[in-house]
């Protein structure tokens, strides 16, 4: 069990780097660039979404919305980039991990976001 574990992990992330590869090729469609960027961004950055440390909702967006998300940008590329990608993702792996510091911007920039409307919003509750 555990090596089938190790083995499904080491496809998830040769997937998420072939994206990472496929999203620089001229062939795949701009909507699907889109989308990859942002299923990127959120897959490689250094900072969760949702923090690991909330209860339930802090695995979340590893355990199902970043493979959800890769799935999908999957399904739109055609199948020979992808397959480029692949192999051109077994190199990239063996060199390290990529981070995207967009994705970490994107990150914080949703949670000053939130926070901002939440204090906006308590505000206008303390002010009535």
């Amino acid at each position: 069990m555990i090596a089938a574990l190790k083995n499904r992990a080491y496809t998830f992330k040769r997937e998420a780097y072939a994206l990472y590869i496929a999203a620089r090729d001229p062939r795949v469609p701009w909507y699907a660039k889109v989308f990859m960027a942002l299923v990127l961004a959120h897959t490689f950055s250094p900072i969760d979404l949702i923090p690991d440390f909330i209860p339930v909702l802090g695995y979340l967006d590893d355990l199902i919305v970043t493979p959800l998300g890769i799935a999908l940008a999957l399904k739109m590329i055609p199948a020979q980039v992808i397959a480029d990608a692949r192999g051109q993702a077994e190199e990239l792996m063996r060199q390290g991990k990529p981070i995207s510091r967009a994705g970490a911007i994107m990150v914080v920039a949703t949670w000053l976001t939130i926070i901002i409307l939440v204090i906006w919003a308590v505000a206008r509750i303390v002010t009535r």
